[in-house]
Protein backbone atom coordinates (compact mmCIF):
# COMPACT_ATOMS: atom_id res chain seq x y z
CA UNK A 1 0.00 0.00 0.00
CA UNK A 2 1.67 3.31 -1.17
CA UNK A 3 2.43 5.53 1.38
CA UNK A 4 -0.16 8.52 2.29
CA UNK A 5 0.97 12.28 2.17
CA UNK A 6 1.08 13.74 5.62
CA UNK A 7 -2.12 16.43 5.69
CA UNK A 8 -0.63 19.60 4.93
CA UNK A 9 -1.96 22.33 7.70
CA UNK A 10 -4.26 25.81 6.24
CA UNK A 11 -1.53 28.33 4.83
CA UNK A 12 -1.13 31.55 6.69
CA UNK A 13 -2.01 34.56 5.22
CA UNK A 14 0.46 37.59 5.19
CA UNK A 15 -0.80 41.04 6.29
CA UNK A 16 0.41 44.48 7.16
CA UNK A 17 -0.79 46.93 9.81
CA UNK A 18 -2.69 49.35 7.66
CA UNK A 19 -3.77 51.84 10.44
CA UNK A 20 -4.68 51.77 13.90
CA UNK A 21 -7.37 53.54 16.02
CA UNK A 22 -8.01 53.51 19.87
CA UNK A 23 -11.99 53.77 19.72
CA UNK A 24 -12.54 53.71 23.59
CA UNK A 25 -10.01 53.39 26.36
CA UNK A 26 -9.47 50.03 26.06
CA UNK A 27 -10.37 49.11 22.85
CA UNK A 28 -7.99 49.24 19.84
CA UNK A 29 -8.79 49.04 15.93
CA UNK A 30 -6.22 47.36 13.73
CA UNK A 31 -7.09 47.54 9.93
CA UNK A 32 -4.98 45.08 8.28
CA UNK A 33 -3.85 45.03 4.35
CA UNK A 34 -1.42 44.03 1.94
CA UNK A 35 -1.00 41.78 -1.07
CA UNK A 36 -0.54 38.73 1.80
CA UNK A 37 -4.86 38.91 1.96
CA UNK A 38 -5.02 38.78 -1.67
CA UNK A 39 -6.79 35.32 -0.90
CA UNK A 40 -8.56 35.75 1.93
CA UNK A 41 -12.17 36.03 1.60
CA UNK A 42 -15.20 36.14 4.25
CA UNK A 43 -18.49 33.93 3.84
CA UNK A 44 -22.10 34.46 5.46
CA UNK A 45 -21.41 33.83 9.26
CA UNK A 46 -21.14 37.07 11.27
CA UNK A 47 -18.94 35.37 14.06
CA UNK A 48 -16.08 34.72 11.41
CA UNK A 49 -12.57 34.60 13.24
CA UNK A 50 -8.86 34.41 12.64
CA UNK A 51 -6.08 33.44 14.26
CA UNK A 52 -3.35 35.65 14.53
CA UNK A 53 0.40 34.03 14.83
CA UNK A 54 2.42 35.67 17.10
CA UNK A 55 6.26 34.18 16.92
CA UNK A 56 8.03 33.51 20.89
CA UNK A 57 10.39 36.34 21.47
CA UNK A 58 13.58 36.42 19.85
CA UNK A 59 12.38 33.48 17.52
CA UNK A 60 12.31 34.29 13.81
CA UNK A 61 11.24 31.97 10.36
CA UNK A 62 12.48 31.17 7.09
CA UNK A 63 10.86 32.62 4.52
CA UNK A 64 8.56 31.99 2.66
CA UNK A 65 6.37 31.52 5.97
CA UNK A 66 5.28 27.92 5.99
CA UNK A 67 3.43 26.49 9.50
CA UNK A 68 4.28 22.85 8.09
CA UNK A 69 7.99 23.64 8.05
CA UNK A 70 8.25 25.44 11.40
CA UNK A 71 6.34 22.07 12.99
CA UNK A 72 8.93 20.36 11.00
CA UNK A 73 11.81 21.83 12.12
CA UNK A 74 11.43 23.81 15.22
CA UNK A 75 10.87 22.84 18.93
CA UNK A 76 7.49 22.86 19.56
CA UNK A 77 8.60 25.56 22.37
CA UNK A 78 9.38 27.96 19.35
CA UNK A 79 6.20 27.35 17.34
CA UNK A 80 3.74 30.32 16.91
CA UNK A 81 1.50 31.24 19.75
CA UNK A 82 -1.90 31.79 18.18
CA UNK A 83 -4.83 34.09 19.54
CA UNK A 84 -8.52 33.85 18.24
CA UNK A 85 -10.39 37.28 17.24
CA UNK A 86 -13.33 38.28 15.60
CA UNK A 87 -13.23 39.77 11.88
CA UNK A 88 -15.26 43.57 12.58
CA UNK A 89 -15.47 43.92 9.02
CA UNK A 90 -13.52 43.05 5.69
CA UNK A 91 -13.14 45.08 2.52
CA UNK A 92 -12.94 42.98 -0.56
CA UNK A 93 -12.73 46.55 -2.50
CA UNK A 94 -9.34 48.02 -0.88
CA UNK A 95 -8.62 44.32 0.76
CA UNK A 96 -8.85 45.67 4.27
CA UNK A 97 -9.58 43.57 7.25
CA UNK A 98 -10.34 45.14 10.65
CA UNK A 99 -9.94 43.55 14.09
CA UNK A 100 -10.79 45.51 17.41
CA UNK A 101 -8.68 44.32 20.21
CA UNK A 102 -9.58 44.84 24.28
CA UNK A 103 -6.02 46.26 25.94
CA UNK A 104 -5.48 45.96 29.72
CA UNK A 105 -1.85 47.57 29.50
CA UNK A 106 0.76 44.95 29.23
CA UNK A 107 -1.54 41.49 30.22
CA UNK A 108 -2.15 39.59 27.81
CA UNK A 109 -0.22 38.89 24.15
CA UNK A 110 -2.41 40.17 21.88
CA UNK A 111 -3.55 42.88 23.42
CA UNK A 112 -0.20 44.87 24.02
CA UNK A 113 0.47 44.11 20.26
CA UNK A 114 -2.43 45.73 19.31
CA UNK A 115 -1.33 48.97 21.37
CA UNK A 116 2.27 48.92 20.00
CA UNK A 117 1.21 48.20 16.53
CA UNK A 118 2.42 51.13 14.17
CA UNK A 119 1.52 51.14 9.90
CA UNK A 120 3.91 48.11 8.14
CA UNK A 121 3.94 46.10 11.32
CA UNK A 122 3.05 42.30 9.79
CA UNK A 123 0.86 39.96 10.91
CA UNK A 124 0.21 36.53 9.76
CA UNK A 125 -3.26 35.15 10.53
CA UNK A 126 -5.24 31.66 9.65
CA UNK A 127 -8.77 31.78 8.81
CA UNK A 128 -11.59 32.82 8.63
CA UNK A 129 -13.65 30.08 10.81
CA UNK A 130 -17.06 30.80 11.68
CA UNK A 131 -20.71 29.52 12.48
CA UNK A 132 -23.45 31.75 13.30
CA UNK A 133 -25.57 34.55 11.16
CA UNK A 134 -28.82 35.66 12.78
CA UNK A 135 -31.42 33.89 11.06
CA UNK A 136 -33.99 36.68 9.61
CA UNK A 137 -36.76 34.38 9.81
CA UNK A 138 -36.71 33.81 13.42
CA UNK A 139 -39.84 35.85 15.33
CA UNK A 140 -36.98 37.65 17.62
CA UNK A 141 -33.30 37.87 18.41
CA UNK A 142 -31.63 37.89 22.18
CA UNK A 143 -27.38 38.54 21.46
CA UNK A 144 -26.32 38.84 24.94
CA UNK A 145 -22.06 39.19 25.25
CA UNK A 146 -18.68 41.05 27.18
CA UNK A 147 -16.31 43.32 25.66
CA UNK A 148 -15.05 39.62 23.84
CA UNK A 149 -18.24 39.28 22.00
CA UNK A 150 -18.60 42.83 21.12
CA UNK A 151 -17.30 43.22 17.38
CA UNK A 152 -19.31 39.83 16.43
CA UNK A 153 -22.61 41.17 18.30
CA UNK A 154 -21.34 44.25 16.38
CA UNK A 155 -21.24 42.31 12.71
CA UNK A 156 -25.38 41.27 13.60
CA UNK A 157 -26.94 44.09 14.88
CA UNK A 158 -25.62 45.76 11.53
CA UNK A 159 -26.62 42.90 9.79
CA UNK A 160 -30.68 43.12 10.48
CA UNK A 161 -32.75 44.54 8.74
CA UNK A 162 -35.18 47.26 9.66
CA UNK A 163 -38.53 45.97 12.25
CA UNK A 164 -36.25 43.27 13.36
CA UNK A 165 -37.12 42.30 17.09
CA UNK A 166 -33.66 42.17 18.77
CA UNK A 167 -32.88 42.02 22.80
CA UNK A 168 -29.26 43.12 22.92
CA UNK A 169 -27.30 43.32 26.16
CA UNK A 170 -23.53 44.29 25.81
CA UNK A 171 -21.52 44.49 29.40
CA UNK A 172 -18.57 46.65 29.18
CA UNK A 173 -16.63 48.14 32.20
CA UNK A 174 -18.38 51.81 32.43
CA UNK A 175 -19.78 54.70 30.12
CA UNK A 176 -16.46 55.48 28.02
CA UNK A 177 -16.62 51.77 26.85
CA UNK A 178 -19.31 52.05 24.79
CA UNK A 179 -19.43 52.08 20.98
CA UNK A 180 -22.11 53.67 17.83
CA UNK A 181 -22.78 50.61 15.55
CA UNK A 182 -24.66 51.59 12.39
CA UNK A 183 -27.67 49.77 12.81
CA UNK A 184 -31.40 49.62 11.19
CA UNK A 185 -34.21 51.89 12.37
CA UNK A 186 -35.47 50.32 15.49
CA UNK A 187 -32.32 48.27 16.20
CA UNK A 188 -30.49 49.01 19.44
CA UNK A 189 -27.96 47.89 21.91
CA UNK A 190 -29.02 47.92 25.89
CA UNK A 191 -25.65 48.59 27.48
CA UNK A 192 -24.55 47.55 30.96
CA UNK A 193 -22.13 48.82 32.61
CA UNK A 194 -19.89 46.80 34.74
CA UNK A 195 -18.40 48.83 37.55
CA UNK A 196 -16.86 46.59 40.33
CA UNK A 197 -18.83 43.59 39.70
CA UNK A 198 -17.74 39.74 38.84
CA UNK A 199 -18.25 39.77 34.66
CA UNK A 200 -21.41 39.10 33.44
CA UNK A 201 -23.55 39.63 36.58
CA UNK A 202 -24.98 42.30 34.76
CA UNK A 203 -25.83 40.47 31.83
CA UNK A 204 -27.38 37.42 33.86
CA UNK A 205 -29.85 39.90 35.76
CA UNK A 206 -30.80 41.47 32.38
CA UNK A 207 -31.74 38.22 30.69
CA UNK A 208 -33.36 36.78 33.30
CA UNK A 209 -35.52 40.24 33.96
CA UNK A 210 -36.40 39.98 30.31
CA UNK A 211 -39.96 39.49 29.26
CA UNK A 212 -39.26 36.84 26.25
CA UNK A 213 -41.46 37.78 23.46
CA UNK A 214 -43.52 35.28 21.54
CA UNK A 215 -42.37 33.11 19.22
CA UNK A 216 -39.06 31.59 17.96
CA UNK A 217 -36.11 33.25 19.06
CA UNK A 218 -32.60 32.79 17.89
CA UNK A 219 -29.67 33.77 20.42
CA UNK A 220 -26.29 34.56 20.46
CA UNK A 221 -24.61 34.06 23.79
CA UNK A 222 -21.09 34.89 24.02
CA UNK A 223 -18.09 35.63 26.71
CA UNK A 224 -16.80 34.94 30.20
CA UNK A 225 -17.47 31.18 30.19
CA UNK A 226 -19.06 31.68 33.52
CA UNK A 227 -21.63 33.76 33.06
CA UNK A 228 -22.20 31.76 29.93
CA UNK A 229 -22.67 28.62 31.41
CA UNK A 230 -25.30 29.86 34.15
CA UNK A 231 -27.07 31.59 30.64
CA UNK A 232 -27.03 27.98 28.79
CA UNK A 233 -28.89 26.62 31.88
CA UNK A 234 -31.23 29.52 32.45
CA UNK A 235 -32.27 29.56 28.42
CA UNK A 236 -31.85 25.70 28.03
CA UNK A 237 -33.67 24.98 31.02
CA UNK A 238 -36.06 27.82 32.47
CA UNK A 239 -36.84 29.77 28.60
CA UNK A 240 -36.63 25.99 27.19
CA UNK A 241 -34.89 27.49 24.25
CA UNK A 242 -33.85 24.60 21.56
CA UNK A 243 -30.24 23.74 21.60
CA UNK A 244 -30.40 24.33 17.77
CA UNK A 245 -31.42 28.05 18.20
CA UNK A 246 -28.48 28.97 20.41
CA UNK A 247 -24.92 29.76 19.94
CA UNK A 248 -23.73 29.45 22.72
CA UNK A 249 -19.71 29.77 24.34
CA UNK A 250 -17.07 31.05 26.66
CA UNK A 251 -14.40 32.99 24.45
CA UNK A 252 -12.81 33.07 27.89
CA UNK A 253 -12.69 32.07 31.53
CA UNK A 254 -12.04 33.96 34.33
CA UNK A 255 -8.13 33.21 36.32
CA UNK A 256 -7.06 31.14 33.16
CA UNK A 257 -4.47 31.77 30.62
CA UNK A 258 -5.74 31.73 26.93
CA UNK A 259 -3.93 28.13 26.42
CA UNK A 260 -5.31 26.72 29.72
CA UNK A 261 -8.86 27.68 29.01
CA UNK A 262 -8.32 26.16 25.33
CA UNK A 263 -7.05 23.03 26.41
CA UNK A 264 -9.95 22.00 28.44
CA UNK A 265 -12.71 24.42 26.70
CA UNK A 266 -13.88 21.23 24.51
CA UNK A 267 -14.26 19.09 27.63
CA UNK A 268 -15.65 21.86 30.03
CA UNK A 269 -18.71 22.43 27.23
CA UNK A 270 -19.38 18.52 26.60
CA UNK A 271 -20.21 18.86 30.57
CA UNK A 272 -21.56 21.95 30.82
CA UNK A 273 -23.96 19.97 28.16
CA UNK A 274 -24.44 16.98 29.82
CA UNK A 275 -25.13 18.60 32.90
CA UNK A 276 -28.01 20.18 31.20
CA UNK A 277 -29.56 17.99 29.46
CA UNK A 278 -29.85 15.60 32.15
Amino acid sequence: MAEQPARKGPKAHEARVVRTERITPHMVRVVLGGDGLGAFELGEYTDHYVKLLFAPEGVSYPEPFDMDRIREEFPREQWPTNRTYTVRSWDPVHRELTVDFVVHGDEGLAGPWAARAQAGDVMRLLGPGGGYAPDTAADWHLLVGDESALPAIAVALERLPEGSVVHAFLEVADAAEEQKFATAAGVEVTWLHRGGRPTGQALLEAVRALEFPAGDVHAFVHGEAGFVKELRRHLRLEREVPRERLSISGYWRQGKSDEAWRAIKREWNDQVEREQES
